[in-house]
């Protein structure tokens, strides 16, 4: 299936009546992929994704949803276009999950708004692909943050729009959770070819899943493409290492850079050690001790199968058979230097 321009932005300026936040946006999202949105906290994700989905107003340039301008939908066109999870929690009382889902099919059960049979099976259709169909009868003051968060996106889906906006969906999430959701939303994307976009706080997670990343950076330029060519082309190194974070370009992800004030040498590692190798550098490095093989040091650690060998300055031999241990050896007062 080809993908379709859903939203493009043209030299749009948000923010409020007093305070531009940004300004010459002009950005393309397409059907069937999963757009993040990302940036520092306060440089204005939040009124972006809000600008989008029409919850305030632009302070100029154009938003063409499905190739119309937002400002000539009214409101009820709109919002069979665009649906909107927020991180808010919502009160709804005792309400059943198949109740609150069927909340979304509102724009198609007429004047007195009753749920057909046909209705609750879009709802229930819903659940299903958020994987929460035997969660139906459950009351939704039960459910755990995670599993509320899937049923408003099962809403979402039973309003049966092009694009799904969601607000920071992995707040208050614990990690596991977290993964699940990105995964849920990455699926949800190419078997429904809707386009859902987010902003998002957990940078890694994003720069994993998602097939579009748009950067918000400092100076309110907006930077757009996938996780690999915006890390080939340094747009992701230029952003994170002005926070000492270093992003390796060769796995697309970072790491926290911690300075060090001493080095060591360590033992070339065989493939087999490599696991071993690379957790003892990580672990040295936040104890500011750089370990590299072509260190100059009194002290160095060899890496063998069988296990740490640790040759200290005053000549002894030692074998840690932990990190730990090793990482106590290190830093006792009489190996400095």
């Amino acid at each position: 299936m080809s993908k379709e321009i859903t939203i493009e932005l043209r030299d749009l300026a948000i923010g409020y009546p007093h305070r531009v936040v940004a300004e010459g946006l002009s950005a393309t999202v397409y059907s069937g992929e999963l757009t993040c949105l990302i940036g520092s906290n306060g440089v204005g994700k939040s009124t972006l994704l809000r600008t989008i989905a029409a919850f305030q107003p632009k302070l100029g340039g154009s938003i063409l949803v499905r190739g119309g301008e937002i400002d000539g939908y009214k409101s009820r066109e709109l919002a069979q276009l665009i649906s909107v999870v927020l991180t808010e929690r919502i009160e709804v009382g005792h309400m059943t999950v198949l109740d609150l889902v069927s909340l979304g099919r509102s724009l198609y059960t007429g004047f007195w708004g009753k749920v057909d049979a046909a209705n609750e099976r879009k709802a229930l259709d819903a659940l299903r692909l958020v994987g929460m169909e035997r969660f139906a009868p459950r009351d939704v003051g039960t459910l755990s943050d995670g599993e509320r968060q899937k049923v408003m996106i099962a809403k979402a889906l039973a309003q049966e729009t092009p694009i799904i906006l969601l607000d920071e969906p992995t707040s208050f999430l614990d990690f596991p959770s977290k993964v699940d959701m990105m995964q849920l939303l990455h699926r949800l994307s190419r078997e429904t070819h809707k386009t859902i976009f987010l902003s998002i706080h957990d940078l890694e997670m994003a720069l994993q899943i998602a097939d579009k990343i748009w950067l918000l950076d400092d100076e309110k330029r907006l930077h757009i493409g996938t996780p690999e060519d915006l890390s080939l082309d340094g747009t992701l190194s230029d952003f994170f290492e002005r926070r000492d974070i270093v992003f390796d370009r060769l796995r697309g992800l970072f790491r926290i850079e911690n300075p060090h004030t001493r080095t060591i040498r360590i033992s070339t590692p065989t493939h087999r050690l490599l696991p071993l190798y690379h957790m003892v550098v990580k672990a040295l490095r936040r104890n500011a001790i750089l370990a590299t093989p072509e260190a100059e040091s009194a002290d160095a650690i060899e890496l063998s199968d069988e296990g740490l060998l640790l040759k200290t300055a005053d000549g002894r031999n030692h074998h840690p058979t932990t990190i730990e241990e090793l990482l106590d050896l290190l830093t006792r007062d009489e190996h400095h230097g």
